[in-house]
């Protein structure tokens, strides 16, 4: 049976309502991303993407009192790295807050504050599959 084409090709972006497009941004740059999209919407609003390097996937920066709401308070997006404890290091080097790194059955991990005070997870991936939903170590 041919179903043809999937009917949702990729996840183009994950937005974040933020209260200053620039300082997330530069939070962001911190962590590898580069700005990949910065365009006007309206007067006072513009729509900022940020992407690590190649993916296809990218942070949507909404300026959230353009959209009359409040800054989100919390990720729905966990972040990973191949070396946690170099990455911890690098981030706190550069004047990030970050607590950990926290060790459980399910992986490891740090807390990354970003300049608004939202918690971001970055786990280890070093020896598990990624997307295999086990964590590092099992």
């Amino acid at each position: 049976m041919d179903v043809g084409p999937p009917l949702i090709a990729r996840i183009a972006g994950a937005m974040l309502a933020v209260e200053n497009q620039d300082v997330m941004v530069a939070f962001f740059e911190k962590l590898g991303f580069v700005k990949t999209v910065d365009r006007a919407l309206w007067p006072g609003a513009r729509w900022v993407e940020v992407a690590l390097p190649g993916a296809e996937t990218s942070i949507v920066l909404t300026p959230a009192r353009a959209y009359h709401r409040e800054p989100d308070r919390l990720y729905t997006l966990t972040l990973s790295c191949h070396d946690l404890l170099a990455t911890a290091e690098t981030l706190r080097a550069a004047g990030i807050e970050v607590d950990g790194p926290t060790h459980e059955p399910s992986g490891s991990y740090i807390q990354v504050v970003d300049p608004e005070g939202r918690v971001l997870f970055v786990n280890d991936i070093v020896g598990d599959v990624v997307g295999d939903g086990r964590g590092a170590g099992s």
